[in-house]
């Protein structure tokens, strides 16, 4: 089992080293090793849950509803439901999202059609 230092974790995992602090402090990373000298020393497991962390983030999931995830993971197979729950619903919300996304790139993509045509005739845009 690798293990590795707080910047090691920060180039690994995309999050600041101020972020795994804030992380910890707020309870979405829990258990995080310490060497002899008392730094946090991360674990492959470690790297992992922040790819989960990293994911949700990136995908929009606000922090109060990770802290949700991060609880009902601790606590078993009995939440096993909760979570599948939970998730379904922030995939819902990723899909309306990519959904308006798709919408806005519709229409930015006819205004470069517009301007390329104008482009293409010499007129000025």
């Amino acid at each position: 089992m690798s293990s590795y230092s707080p910047a090691e974790t920060a180039e690994r995992s995309g999050f600041s080293i101020d972020t795994l602090r804030y992380y910890e402090k707020i309870g979405l990373l829990e258990g995080i090793a310490r060497n002899a000298s008392g730094r946090r020393v991360f674990s492959d497991g470690d790297l992992q849950w922040l790819g989960m962390l990293r994911c949700l983030r990136e995908t929009g999931m606000p922090i109060a509803e990770m802290l949700r995830y991060s609880e009902l993971a601790r606590g078993g197979a009995e939440t096993v439901r909760e979570r599948l729950e939970l998730l379904q619903e922030h995939d819902r919300r990723v899909e309306e999202q990519i959904a308006r996304l798709r919408e806005q790139q519709e229409h930015i993509k006819f205004k470069i059609g517009f301007y390329a045509g104008a482009v293409c005739e010499g007129s000025p845009a």
